[in-house]
């Protein structure tokens, strides 16, 4: 049984590479979401204020708005693995002087708020290199797979980072929850380097702001692609920007204080991590179409679930149907966008991906957060999810759409 599963679902790690960058993005991604939410329990400690807790997420996510542009046009130059070990130390600097700072007691929120943009630039770093990697380190037929496996450790790093620090912090305090991620990126270090060297593509003859802007035309000039990318971007602000709200509607709204943050997170972490499995075994071009569709509607659905609840077990639920719905819905997303790029233009195509999705998601968390102490978490998770929800039904309707989600064949000029 465990033979066919992995036959199914874990075929791509089968190839040696690969199998050394899935457990690097599995232990750095954990980190990352260690780190997420340490410094928003230490920053709301120490402030009560949503505001703050979304300037510290814009700070960690606010370079995806700098940072992939560049990397993406570097990792088509470049050795791959080098560009995500130079990220990888980087963490481990970052994550050792929160360490030191929390222990000595000096820590102060602006700080955390400083740290966090470094963390931020090496995030923004890794997310499109490792994608861009993922894809050229297996055959094109396990393509899906390996990429759904990549974002597999991505969303399931939710519940493992939060999994972890969560009762360390009951225990030991920030000190040692930023020990952990202190660890984990240098286990994460060591898994990277394991790799063969991988060879930069060769040359183009063009500079770099010009590699940059073809790579945003070979986007244009493909429709599907293109959707996509917009729906995407519709995504993660309405429904993926949710970090900087769930402190104060675990406090305000579930009475849960602010370890239901980590519980919240943890819920939302295990949901992702089982559909980022699931949408692996998706072998038809229609099947992936229809689970677009459903995991659509319920990131929409279950985060209006999740705004009406004012129990912590039914919110870890609601948390749990919500990340998983938006992790199916992003795997397969970033799916087809890298199912119809070539190996030249996958890692600029990353990019974008990271760019786009990552710069929308900083500035919606820094926006929710300053209004959030204002019109409350509760109504804004209720509007952004009937939003989101009906973008997908709309979507469904053009000729375009219906190729996105797999109701009709994408033509051949659109593929690579």
């Amino acid at each position: 049984m465990l033979k066919n599963f992995t036959a199914r679902f874990g075929v791509a790690l089968q190839y040696p590479e690969f199998r050394w960058l899935w457990m690097a993005n599995a232990s750095s991604q954990a980190a990352s979401w260690a780190l997420i939410v340490t410094r928003g329990f230490l920053i709301y400690h120490q402030s009560g204020s949503s505001f703050y807790v979304g300037l510290s997420t814009f700070a960690a996510m606010g370079p995806m708005l700098v940072v992939p542009p560049i990397i993406g046009v570097l990792a088509d130059r470049m050795d791959r693995r080098r560009i995500l070990s130079m990220a990888y130390l980087l963490d481990i600097a970052q994550s050792l002087a929160l360490m030191i700072l929390a222990a000595t007691g000096l820590i102060e929120v602006w700080m955390i708020i400083a740290l966090s943009f470094v963390n931020g630039v090496s995030r923004a770093t890794q997310l499109p290199t490792s994608q861009a990697l993922a894809a050229s380190l297996v055959p094109r037929e396990r393509l899906l797979n390996a990429l759904s496996l990549n974002a597999s450790t991505q969303h399931g790093s939710r519940l493992i980072g939060p999994g972890i620090v969560t009762p360390i912090l009951a225990v030991g305090g920030a000190p040692a929850a930023f020990g952990v991620a202190v660890i984990l990126y240098v286990i994460a270090l060591w898994q990277a380097r394991s790799m063969s060297p991988q060879p930069p593509q060769p040359a183009t003859g063009r500079g770099f702001i010009e590699d940059f802007f073809s790579g945003l035309a070979y986007v244009y000039d493909r429709p599907v692609m293109r959707l996509m990318l917009v729906i995407l971007v519709a995504h993660c602000g309405l429904t993926m920007a949710f970090e900087s709200l769930l402190p104060g509607f675990a406090h305000n709204r579930l009475g849960a204080g602010e370890a239901g943050f980590g519980w919240l997170m943890m819920g939302v972490g295990s949901g992702a991590f089982i559909a980022s499995i699931f949408v692996s075994g998706l072998n038809t071009h229609r099947g992936r179409g229809t689970a677009l569709i459903i995991t659509g509607l319920l990131s929409g659905l279950g985060q209006v679930m999740l705004s009406l609840t004012t129990s912590l077990a039914v919110g870890v639920f609601a948390a749990a149907i919500m990340g998983g719905a938006q992790a199916g819905f992003m795997t397969m997303g970033q799916a087809v966008t890298q199912s119809i790029a070539t190996n030249e233009y996958r890692g600029r195509i990353a990019s974008i991906n990271s760019f786009s999705l990552g710069g929308m998601m900083a500035l919606m968390n820094l926006f929710n957060g300053s209004i959030a102490d204002t019109f409350g978490a509760q109504e804004l998770l209720l509007i952004y999810g009937l939003t989101f929800a009906a973008i997908v039904a709309l979507t469904i309707l053009p000729v375009t759409g219906r190729q996105v989600y797999g109701r009709r064949a994408i033509p051949e000029a659109q593929l690579a």
